[in-house]
């Protein structure tokens, strides 16, 4: 059975773009999976190992170790839980190896996942599992309870499925390590999903009206973007790339999970980042490329480690992304470790990852481009999409010129599930419009380097996940002495962006203290979410049409902030 969506003209003119390169060889992700797991030289090969320092423990699964391991819950979602594909399964999970199996069975399966931030807060959870009309959500035992609740109050959610540490409470519970030639066997015939057209995640991404939308992903855009990111690296079997980032988001899913499986390399996941681990993991495991977002540059260079004891004569660099990348981080990061960081740039919307700054660059043109603009360059784009700076009407502007990125190709996503009006909006003349403004220079080749210089949208972006505003406002609104509130970031050395509230307070009462407000928000969200400055005012900012000038505030209140770019904030505190 094959779950397609029928994708509007608008949106089938950004994805397909003649001449790029050749289309992939494989009919399914079924099929492509088993032209890894089925491969006799591979299947002894080690694909994944999973480290978790809390509890001192490592799985390792070679190829065919992970294959049986996947069909067997493959197996236990369709027979055990009646998933059938175009089912949608929602995950609300951290980084595990189960995590990483549960997602593969999904999509030999034809099964959708619907990956959830388990640090959401319920009504989030509510939202999207409602939204995206999933039918069972597979979540952590902690969460079970939370999730019956809910499952009372959603017809659609059929199932609910809990996980620990061993596997599923109720279903397989063993790493699969044996019987791996019965697998070949039995899944001789095996019929799962049909098409590279399929529906494979909703990723659920903040949307500067605080509404979240879910970026709908086939196979073919997952596998599209592994295949650029492996040609542009020049990946192959001695790949061993390390997962620090979370798995719920696209850069952990397409980088370093299907990625390596692409190139037939090798994954190392860790259930968390720890700079104390950081550089021996990389030396214990023989890494050759990690994946990280500008923050964790900033926490390594303040652990300061002596890299000198470990043999990293393999490890090739970073890829970096999913944030605001400073050019001071850059340099002084690579004048201190002697790794080149490889900037990219990215959107869920166009699957994963863009562009990024060439391997073939001297040192000196590698620098050059990250330290001699304005900007760090974001690099020239990988092969299955196109780029281009483009004016309000549409039409291309020259070098320097400021207008929107623009992307189209292969790896652009088949819309906004249930959103036309998002839809319409993001997807003009051919272009999926990203929200973010930039520039371009060409190179003495021709090639075009991109620049982000600011964002149209009001998104904040802090540690590379977006944040909506609009959600920090109506939290802090909900206070019965708070008459009018706003959200807005500030540039910060670790996260990129960490953020304040303008808030005025009611008249005629006894106003709140800076740390009641604070713990107001801690009760409703997530401390990465929550404002660690607040500022008293008496004006509401807005237009006469009553829109909010977010905008304007944050350059208003940018000089009074910058003092604290560099603080480290540990708790919310009342500044």
């Amino acid at each position: 059975m094959s779950h397609l969506i029928a994708v509007p003209d608008h949106i089938a003119q950004a994805r397909k773009v003649e001449g790029l390169c050749p289309p992939l060889p494989w009919s399914s992700f079924a099929d492509f999976f088993k032209s890894r797991v089925y491969d006799r030289d591979l299947v002894n090969r080690t694909l994944l190992t999973y480290c978790d320092d809390d509890r001192a423990v490592r799985y390792v699964y070679s190829y065919g170790e992970f294959g049986t391991v996947v069909q067997s819950v493959a197996a236990f979602l369709h027979d055990r839980v009646g998933l059938r594909a175009g089912d949608r399964l929602a995950t609300i999970l951290f980084n595990h190896d189960v995590t990483v199996v549960l997602y593969f069975a999904a999509w030999i399966s034809g099964i959708t996942i619907v990956p959830i931030n388990i640090e959401e807060s319920t009504n989030k959870k509510r939202f999207i599992l409602e939204h995206s009309e999933a039918s069972a959500v597979c979540c952590w035992h902690s969460l079970l309870e939370e999730m019956k609740d809910l499952q009372r109050e959603l017809p659609a959610l059929r199932h609910v499925i809990a996980l620990d540490n061993d596997g599923f409470v109720e279903g397989p519970k063993h790493r699969a390590k044996a019987n791996i030639a019965a697998s070949f066997s039995s899944w001789g015939t095996a019929s799962y999903t049909s098409s590279m057209d399929d529906e494979a995640l909703i990723v659920y991404t903040s949307g500067t009206t605080g509404l979240s939308k879910g970026v709908v992903l086939t196979v073919g855009n997952l596998l599209l973007d592994a295949d650029a990111i492996t040609e542009w690296h020049r990946f192959g079997a001695d790949a061993r790339l390390m997962c620090v980032l979370p798995i719920h988001h696209v850069n952990g899913i397409v980088v370093t999970l299907i990625t390596p499986f692409y190139c037939r390399g090798s994954i190392v996941l860790n259930r968390k980042f720890k700079s104390a681990t950081f550089w021996r993991r990389l030396h214990e495991e023989r890494v050759t490329c990690v994946s990280v977002v500008p923050t964790l540059l900033e926490f390594l260079l303040d652990a300061n480690e002596d890299v000198g004891a470990y043999m990293l004569d393999g490890f090739g660099g970073f890829m970096c992304g999913a944030g605001p990348l400073l050019k001071d981080t850059a340099m002084r990061f690579e004048d201190r470790f002697r790794f080149p960081i490889c900037h990219g740039y990215g959107l869920s919307e166009a699957t994963c990852y863009s562009c990024f700054l060439p391997n073939d660059l001297s040192r000196d043109e590698h620098r050059h481009w990250l330290r001699d603009y304005e900007f760090p360059s974001i690099g020239v784009p990988l092969r299955h999409n196109q780029m281009a700076i483009l004016d309000d009407d549409g039409r291309p502007l020259p070098e320097m010129a400021r207008g929107e990125i623009c992307i189209r190709g292969g790896t652009v996503c088949i819309g906004y599930f249930k959103q036309d009006d998002a839809n319409n909006a993001a997807f003009q003349r051919g272009w999926f419009r990203s929200g973010d403004e930039g520039f371009y220079v060409q190179d003495k080749p021709g090639r075009p380097f991109f620049f982000i210089s600011g964002r149209f949208k009001e998104l904040i972006i802090r540690g590379g996940v977006n944040i909506a505003p609009l959600e920090i406002d109506e939290v802090l609104r909900r206070h019965p002495l708070v008459r009018f509130a706003m959200a807005v970031p500030f540039e910060h050395r670790y996260y990129g962006e960490e953020i304040a509230a303008y808030v005025v307070l009611r008249e005629g009462v006894p106003p709140p203290t800076k740390a009641e407000l604070l713990a107001h928000c801690r009760q409703w969200l997530p401390f990465s979410k929550c404002p660690k400055i607040i500022r008293f005012g008496e004006e509401v900012p807005c237009t006469s049409t009553g829109k909010p000038k977010r905008l304007e505030l944050k350059a208003a209140l940018a000089s009074t902030l910058a003092v604290y770019r560099n603080r480290r904030f540990r708790d919310a505190e009342p500044i």
